[in-house]
């Protein structure tokens, strides 16, 4: 299989919005409203894109956070004319996909390990062991960490809806065992976690609220709650933060397939260890060429003019030969349905 190399990246954000009811736009009109759901890891970047191409074009579309397994199931069933995931989608899933499958990459990202510990100044570091022991009950109280934290049970917060996010965490978890933790969109955590929410709002709103919790979320969430993140041991045993310089790193030297997935990332030589690429999913066939044109000018912007703005909101930028032959795909694969 082919692969194309990479080697400029940029940075990371999320967010969440309420679900809402989703309609498929099968009439389509020249100023159709698209709309997708999906990931919300990268939610604020498709708000951001929305508010940028109505400003440049008079066009809207309309992103809302599903989960990723939300967007591949909406995708899949035809309800939304893009998805958005940090999964890629198995076998089954790819051939449900009746109309095709193109899928788009947009932006980079890493996730951050978030806890709360009341009138602790001190920086939380975690070793690689510590953070697998952590997710999976082995250690359970902060003062088995650090003999200078208290004497305080560890709630762990965890995604409850089929994730990407946790599936890029027990990837990771699972390459740093060697194999001993399960990677699952939905994992058995082998111990009875404090609680389970659907994404990454959710879950940042309670480990802010419980004194002692640990949770995980896409690192613009943290930093908009003001949760602490905690340091975490990297391959070469440096003890990182999400920064856009070592979400680079992590990313610096990723592949992309000839269909645009990318080569395995669980677990980077350097730079911050838990990080995540975004697609958007559209189809090849459509029911009429307007549909068709008001996804490729969707497409094309979002990774051309698009990527101007992803820095802003600390995503990495796709490449521009890897965007290049995208539109190059979109171009020659998009068409009408016979």
């Amino acid at each position: 299989m082919k692969t194309l190399t990479i080697s400029n990246w940029q940075r990371i954000v999320a967010s969440a919005l309420t679900v809402t009811t989703i309609t498929f736009t099968a009439n389509a009109t020249s100023t159709q409203l698209l709309k997708g759901a999906g990931a919300s890891f990268s939610q604020p970047l498709y708000q951001r894109y929305s508010a940028e191409y109505e400003r440049e074009t008079g066009v809207k579309f309309q992103y809302t956070a599903t989960g990723s397994g939300g967007g591949i199931r909406l995708f899949m069933n035809k309800t939304v004319d893009f998805g958005g995931t940090t999964l890629i989608p198995t076998p089954i899933e790819k051939n449900q996909m009746k109309d095709g499958l193109l899928m788009v990459p947009t932006g980079g990202g890493a996730i951050a390990i978030v806890y709360n510990l009341e009138d602790v100044t001190a920086d939380v570091k975690l070793s690689r062991e510590q953070l697998a022991k952590i997710f999976t009950g082995q250690i359970a109280n902060w003062n088995q960490v650090d003999s200078r934290f208290p004497n305080k049970k560890i709630q762990v917060v965890v995604q409850s809806d089929s994730s990407g996010t946790t599936l890029t965490l027990t990837r990771y978890l699972r390459k740093i065992t060697g194999g001993k933790i399960e990677a699952s969109r939905e994992p058995n955590w082998g111990f009875q976690v404090f609680a389970a929410f659907p994404q990454d709002s959710a879950v940042a709103a309670e480990v802010r609220r419980v004194d002692g919790a640990i949770g995980y979320v896409q690192t613009n969430f943290a930093r908009q709650n003001n949760l602490s993140i905690a340091r975490i041991e990297n391959r070469a045993g440096r003890y990182v933060e999400p920064t856009l310089a070592e979400t680079e790193k992590a990313l610096a030297n990723i592949k992309f397939n000839d269909d645009f997935t990318t080569e395995d990332i669980d677990d980077p030589e350097d730079g911050y260890p838990l990080v995540s690429l975004s697609w958007l999913l559209f189809a090849e066939e459509y029911p009429n060429e307007t549909l068709i044109q008001a996804n490729k000018k969707l497409l094309i912007w979002i990774l051309t003019k698009g990527q101007n703005f992803n820095r802003d909101l600390e995503y990495t930028k796709i490449p521009e030969d890897v965007a290049q032959k995208v539109i190059e795909a979109a171009n020659k694969e998009l068409r009408v349905r016979p």
